[in-house]
């Protein structure tokens, strides 16, 4: 077995050479860039072909969430019927924000960056690196003008395709920086200066979560609010470490910030002068080197023992873990791992014993809900018992691709309820069950009831869609499926 394997090795060795296997991947990457460059177009076409003209003439009136234009590029470039982005999404697998990226940079290189667009089509930049660039002068803040998106585009064309991805961002960063510095906002004010736009920020980077089960979180903070956190985060590692913990300082700072996020809304006020005049104390003349926080009112309660505020009370977080079990006997038996609900993230059970049995956590149990059972409800309204059925059986938006918490969306009837059914005795199409209800987040959920999407429900939490233009999507709880690629059918009339 292993000289037939050592055989075909060689065989495949001697039919490709070293020097035509990087032959063959240069050409393949060529393709691929080419293709790119293929799809933007199309892209910028689709967009062509459903201007806001389509919208008006395809409806008479205006209801409430019925579809309008959408800007979704620089100023300068053209407005778009909006539900045309989900449709070109489930063509390509992606969701309806991705389509939505892909349509806005396309347009964004084709009427604001030219010269970008066409090394683009000429081959010399690839369509990912001038997308990025597109992104960038989309988004920044201030607005670029026509004017100054084609000073980008001029600074940055004709080396776009020779050098990497960080030098292009710093290069796109300081031709803008550049052009605000020569083309000053005659209505701005002179001593704004660099303070015209804000760096600060707290972002949690969710996208990617360790195995150890932890997150990122990054933050840019005014000196005086950074030295104050900086001196809280130090204290309460040394507070940890002398009630006896043994890890490593890092980790201890990194449970100080939790610590802080449940315990306090400002840092306790250190001295009775801090108390009275509710600023800032100096980090060194302060006992212990802490730097006093400003108090934030509303929610402290006096210390006794003191006569300063006390911290507040812990605030509620709920974190929504689901488990496999399994019974043995009597007992029931949890396995290792499980997911959590806020970005379907592994979590270990061990992770979520250590939070229950913290002093500082409140535990509450709530009944199983069976995801199998048909619950019904006689009204319009969905009660709450329901609503937490599907939210559970979805976990996110139903719709293609869209990846949506189910927790921040809308619970649609599939079939519309009928409010006048009752009233004139007939029987009610779309009841509020189970079997007729599924979350869809609100731009999803418009589309449906505006536009010619159209979805039933197969089976519990399986749902098939059929777009506009025939394409079929087969939704579960493991992902989306085309059901026809090939060959769609003829499209529905539109409603």
């Amino acid at each position: 077995m292993i000289e037939a394997q050592e055989r075909e090795a060689e065989r495949v060795a001697d039919d490709l050479s070293a020097s035509s296997l990087l032959a063959s991947i240069k050409t393949s990457r060529q393709i691929e860039h080419a293709e790119a460059a293929r799809q933007l177009d199309l892209a910028a076409r689709w967009a062509d072909l459903h201007p806001p003209e389509s919208i008006h003439s395809a409806a008479t009136f205006t209801t409430p969430g019925c579809e309008h234009e959408e800007p979704i590029a620089g100023q300068g470039t053209p407005l778009v019927a909006e539900f045309c982005i989900a449709e070109l999404g489930g063509v390509l697998g992606i969701s309806s924000t991705s389509a939505k990226k892909l349509i806005g940079q396309a347009l964004e290189l084709r009427h604001r960056l030219p010269r970008l667009w066409a090394q683009v089509h000429a081959g010399v930049v690839p369509a990912w690196k001038a997308r990025t660039v597109a992104e960038t002068t989309i988004h920044t803040v201030p607005a670029l003008t026509v004017e100054a998106a084609a000073h980008v585009d001029a600074q940055v064309a004709a080396v776009a395709g020779r050098i990497g991805p960080a030098q292009l961002d710093r290069l796109v960063a300081d031709t803008i920086k550049r052009y605000d510095l020569a083309h000053p906002d005659p209505a701005a004010d002179p001593e704004d200066g660099y303070l015209a736009v804000d760096p600060r920020h707290a972002t949690l980077r969710d996208e990617d979560v360790h195995f150890a089960g932890t997150m990122r979180f990054e933050a840019e903070l005014d000196i005086a609010d950074a030295l104050d956190l900086n001196n809280a985060v130090a204290q309460d590692a040394e507070t940890q470490k002398a009630l006896g913990s043994t890890e490593s300082l890092d980790v201890r700072r990194s449970k100080a910030l939790g610590n802080l996020a449940r315990t306090q809304t400002a840092l306790d006020l250190t001295t009775d002068a801090a108390s009275q005049t509710g600023g800032r104390a100096a980090g060194a003349d302060s006992p212990g080197g802490r730097v006093a926080g400003e108090e934030r009112a509303g929610v402290s309660r006096p210390d006794q023992a003191s006569g300063r505020p006390a911290s507040p009370a812990a605030r509620e977080v709920v974190i929504h873990a689901h488990f496999q079990a399994t019974t043995a006997g009597e007992a029931t038996v949890f396995g290792p791992t499980g997911r959590i609900e806020a970005g379907q993230r592994l979590v270990l059970l061990d992770q979520v014993k250590s939070w229950c049995i913290d002093t500082l956590t409140k535990v509450t149990i709530k009944p199983v809900i069976d995801l199998n059972a048909e619950l019904t409800a006689p009204g319009y309204e969905i009660p709450d018992r329901i609503r937490e059925q599907i939210i559970l059986r979805d976990r996110t938006c139903v719709f293609p691709w869209c990846t949506r918490p189910a927790r921040r969306t809308d619970v649609d009837h599939i079939v519309e309820y009928d409010h006048q059914a009752e009233a004139e005795g007939r029987p009610q199409p779309g009841p509020t069950t189970t079997s007729n209800l599924a979350c869809l987040c609100r731009f999803h959920h418009r589309l449906k009831t505006h536009s010619a999407w159209t979805y039933t429900m197969v089976a519990p939490g399986v749902f098939e869609w059929t777009s506009p233009h025939g394409h079929r999507y087969r939704r579960d709880r493991t992902g989306t499926t085309p059901t026809n690629p090939d060959e769609p059918p003829d499209p529905p009339a539109r409603p």
